[in-house]
């Protein structure tokens, strides 16, 4: 399918999803999950907690609150915190299972990070490759606009260098 890669704020975005980088505890602590937590503006780490632990790849979602989206789908690409590093397998199959939850939602925009990268310590170029291959490869039934974001010019770069080569 098709994406695009933006730059920005994933807590300023508007989607029907937007997507968290979460831990399998699900407990939102920093980076894209606090972002995400703080303009929230509500009770979505507990939710998301509530919802938790999940697998290592999977997903869960919560109410987006103050968020402009209607959902928060938390996606599992590293251990608990503490506990470990994202792995290939863990960033391929939370951005597949993020698709395919936002896909059962019946929402036609996502919005996503690099999942798996910054602090869960996965290089930024090979996760943006299997994400944008993720993402590139599936059939969606609902999502027509599915944006990666990314925080600094530098993430952006990287991640609109690896889009374009997967796209050729």
């Amino acid at each position: 399918m098709e994406f695009r890669v933006v730059q920005g704020d994933i807590a300023e975005q508007s989607a029907d999803v937007l997507v968290n980088a979460a831990g399998t505890s699900l407990r939102m602590g920093s980076g894209v999950a606090g972002a995400l937590r703080r303009a929230a503006n509500g009770p979505i780490n507990d939710e998301a907690t509530s919802k938790g632990p999940v697998d290592l790849g999977g997903v869960a979602v919560t109410d987006a609150y103050d968020l402009d989206a209607a959902h928060v789908v938390h996606a599992a690409a590293m251990p608990h915190y503490g506990d470990g590093e994202a792995t290939a397998e863990s960033v391929r199959d939370a951005t597949h299972n993020a698709l395919e939850r936002a896909d059962d939602l019946g929402a036609e925009s996502m919005v996503l990070p690099a999942l798996g990268c910054g602090v869960a310590g996965f290089d930024l170029r090979e996760g943006a490759r299997i994400i944008c291959e993720t993402i590139a490869g599936y059939e969606p039934s609902s999502l027509s606009d599915v944006r990666v974001v990314a925080y600094s010019d530098e993430e952006y770069e990287t991640i609109s260098r690896v889009a374009s080569e997967v796209r050729a």
